[in-house]
């Protein structure tokens, strides 16, 4: 198969083949979860880690677990030592189990993950003894206990770590769970120390048959015990555990652009799976997998392994271009994994130029099937990609503030309320809207098109006086050319969608607040003090959407620039992150104020004000992502 990247051909076996690889995990991380829980060879009572009703017996587990000198760090590679005999008894006594019995005894206890149907699924595939579907398990079981985690730390906690390491360091999951559980897990799936069996699955660094099953049957029952764990917290304190709702495609427009794939395009993928070097052979029997798995329409477990699998294959294709060999296995505890935030970065660490995005460019294939593939491909766009959830909630919000132009209002009431808005601080506002508007127009892309380096824009102009005015009406679906390459980046996309989402929240409530005065007047309902609210809404309303409206602008000429986050040193990162959450908590206090409870209409011109003077000083040390991708613009032009 010959690959043409510009007008350079390469053949794929030149650049991929070389000796074969026989595993993608280092010397010491292949001992640590391969060897050294073998060690031990002691048989260890069952009875002593589970009661006959499933009750984890928690001081046997965390009495394995080994310190150092000071007993302030845990001693990982004594911890897995030790415990291995602990799992293997696991391993054997679910194994005696029916699927009856261990639903049975068991299912109670994973209904605090909000995800217990996993289980038994999860128990099938451990009976199976295929190792593709254990490693499968495994990973979704531990993506499962990750979220459930987060749920029951914002039990106690604010804000959800955004890293599992972090997670489970923290004092709230201490504080419901012990510090010594903790550290069991810690041990499993916390730390590069550790047998760290999450990283190693999900960035596709071990093979099926390198994790022990008996990893898997110790992560089940740890979940059990932790919900044996949470009941007992939740009684004392009384406490109710909510679970964050999961994202759903709920838009039909969302699900119908994934192109059909056929039984011929299915051939082809099995032809070139056996052929192709880009695939580890070692890693073979998880693209077999997830074949099937598409075939019978599990396409959650198909996404799960090809996108493991993805990156396993750039990182082989990284490590040879770069010539950096060691780079495709796990790295050890002192140095970060080689992951997508690498192999596609522009440059490498030494400063380099990353040499994969040049050899992979725009690819044409000679192999006559694989152009079907390639078809496919670049005929999808993304509905996934942060970016495009960003842009969509933008343009919904912004259609949504433009039905307030239609809402109706008595027009024996105009005078008075034109009357209520001539005050010092609505005319500060209005000015400062002013000042910012003229400030961000000069940011604007090329013909006005916001987003415009991410997307194909139309070209007409929405006729308008609020500030979004200046950007498109419409937004076709994107095709995410820039990939989200760093965390810092997708953080502050995190913040911008909430931002988007506590807008859409006010135009919400307003447009129904209105409608329903509106109804009142006329059925002549509206008492004395409700109409002196009504008209104080009125007065705030028309306050508020040239205020949202140049919000949302800012949030489209931020994401343009989304990138130029990266340039920030961390005090500047953090200022900036700082600054973009102050803008939420003003849209999270605004969603309060103009709520049908509350009816604060007077005091969110207050609040307006305040914020409006925040984001203006903060605009003025040019600290935003516009500016600096304006400063990065200059001195490419000097």
């Amino acid at each position: 198969m010959t690959l043409w990247f510009s007008s350079t051909p390469f053949r794929e076996s030149e650049v991929l083949i070389g000796d074969p690889i026989t595993t993608c995990l280092s010397p010491s991380v292949y001992d640590i979860i391969c060897n050294l829980g073998f060690q031990l060879r002691e048989n260890c009572d069952i009875n002593s880690i589970v009661t006959q009703n499933g009750e984890v017996c928690w001081k046997t587990i965390t009495d394995c677990v080994s310190y150092t000198e000071s007993e302030q760090g845990l001693d990982y590679w004594g911890s897995v030592r030790l415990l291995g005999p602990v799992c293997e008894a696991v391993h054997s006594h679910f194994l005696s189990l029916t699927k009856g019995q261990f639903e049975i005894r068991y299912a109670p206890w994973f209904q605090w993950t909000s995800f217990p149907e996993l289980f038994p699924e999860v128990f099938d595939a451990l009976e199976s003894l295929q190792s593709p579907a254990i490693s499968l398990s495994l990973m979704k079981l531990t993506s499962c206990l990750e979220r459930a985690l987060g749920d029951v730390f914002l039990l106690i906690g604010k804000e959800c770590p955004f890293l599992l390491r972090d997670l489970l360091a923290s004092e709230e999951l201490a504080q419901v769970f012990s510090q010594s559980v903790m550290n069991v897990l810690k041990v499993f799936v916390g730390s590069p120390c550790g047998l760290n069996l999450r990283n190693v699955l999900w960035h596709g660094f071990a093979s099926p048959e390198e994790i022990p099953p008996k990893y898997c049957s110790m992560m089940i029952l740890l979940t059990a015990g932790l919900g044996q764990l949470l009941k007992s917290y939740l009684q004392n304190t009384k406490l109710t555990l909510a679970h964050r709702s999961f994202i759903t495609l709920a838009n039909l427009e969302d699900l119908i652009v994934f192109p059909d794939v056929t039984y011929e395009v299915l051939s082809v993928l099995e032809e070139v799976m056996t052929k192709s070097a880009f695939i580890l052979k070692i890693m073979l029997p998880y693209w077999e997998v997830a074949l099937v798995k598409f075939k019978s329409h599990r396409f959650a477990d198909c996404a799960i392994l090809l996108l493991t699998q993805l990156e396993t294959g750039l990182r082989n294709v990284f490590a040879t271009l770069n010539r950096c060999p060691k780079r495709l296995l796990t790295a050890e505890s002192t140095a970060l994994y080689t992951t997508f935030d690498e192999i596609l970065a522009k440059h490498l660490n030494d400063g380099k130029i990353n040499q994969l995005p040049l050899f992979l460019g725009e690819p044409a294939m000679e192999k006559a099937a694989v152009e079907l593939l390639i078809s496919l491909a670049e005929g999808y766009s993304s509905r996934c990609h942060p970016v495009f959830q960003l842009k969509k909630q933008v343009l919904s919000c912004e259609e949504s503030i433009r039905v307030w132009a239609l809402l109706p209002f008595p027009e024996e009431l105009t005078r008075e309320a034109v009357r209520l808005e001539d005050n010092s601080e609505t005319n500060g506002c209005h000015s400062l809207i002013t000042k910012m508007t003229d400030e961000l127009y000069h940011h604007m892309p090329e013909n006005h098109c916001v987003l415009k380096d991410l997307d194909h824009l139309p070209t007409e102009t929405p006729t308008s006086d609020t500030p979004l005015a200046l950007a498109p009406r419409k937004l076709q679906p994107c095709r995410c050319r820039r990939r989200v390459r760093r965390r810092i980046v997708l953080e502050v996309l995190v913040v911008l969608r909430s931002i988007g989402k506590q807008c859409h929240r006010v135009s919400s409530q307003v447009t129904v607040a209105s409608e329903l005065r509106h109804r009142q007047w006329v059925e002549r309902t509206l008492r004395s003090r409700q109409r002196q609210n009504y008209l104080r809404m009125w007065s705030s309303i028309r306050l508020l959407s040239p205020v949202l409206s140049l919000i949302l602008l800012l949030i489209a000429l931020e994401l343009v620039n989304i990138h130029a986050v990266c340039g920030k040193n961390a005090h500047e990162y953090q200022q900036y992150l700082k600054f973009v959450k102050s803008i939420l908590q003003y849209t999270e206090n605004l969603v309060a104020y103009t709520s049908y409870e509350k009816n604060k209409w007077n005091e969110t011109i207050n609040l307006t004000h305040t914020a409006l003077l925040k984001i203006w000083t903060f605009s003025e040390k040019k600290q935003m992502l516009i500016h600096l991708a304006k400063k990065s613009t200059n001195k490419v032009l000097l």
